[in-house]
């Protein structure tokens, strides 16, 4: 007997106003941890600088469980900011009573972000830092265009025919 797959959206509110904490370094481990809480990670992960430069990024060296862990911290590209949120309540939407309804608050915000990779150097060719160069395709795919734009485009296009 095959059961019916739910047809409901999800929808979800963030709460993106001012969080209390600016945090100086957030890292992205190459692992899972379950965790759910607060732990001590500053007394056991301890990052030191290797003095080799890559792609203009500093590498720095750590151990996680015992595994060497090669990183490089990056910058969120202009204009953009990482926050850390906390799931608040969820329920049915009164609204959508199909869709289930999701408040979300931030907890912290940060604007350089630590990768670690297990077994390579970091580099330029990564998958974190390339998938900055998704945002600037879509800044560029959607700007306005202005009328200037569209008349040079015309005028290009009749050039060509």
């Amino acid at each position: 007997m095959e059961r019916e797959a739910a047809t409901a959206g999800v929808t979800a509110a963030v709460d993106l106003s001012p969080a209390a904490v600016d945090l100086c370094r957030v890292h992205h481990l190459p692992c899972g941890i379950r965790q759910n809480g607060a732990a001590a990670v500053s007394d056991y992960f301890k990052p030191k600088e290797t003095g080799v430069e890559v792609d203009g990024v500093r590498v720095e060296e750590a151990f996680f469980r015992g595994r060497k862990l090669q990183g490089a911290t990056i910058a969120l590209p202009d204009g953009y900011r990482g926050y850390i949120v906390e799931k608040k309540n969820a329920g049915k939407d009164k609204q959508h009573l199909e869709g289930e309804f999701s408040n979300f608050k931030s907890r912290a915000e940060f604007q350089n972000i630590t990768y670690w990779n297990h077994d390579t150097t970091p580099s330029a060719e990564d998958p974190l830092p390339r998938c900055f160069h998704l945002l600037t395709v879509a800044n560029a795919m959607h700007k306005p265009v202005t009328a200037e734009e569209l008349a040079n485009m015309s005028s290009m296009q009749n050039q060509s025919n």
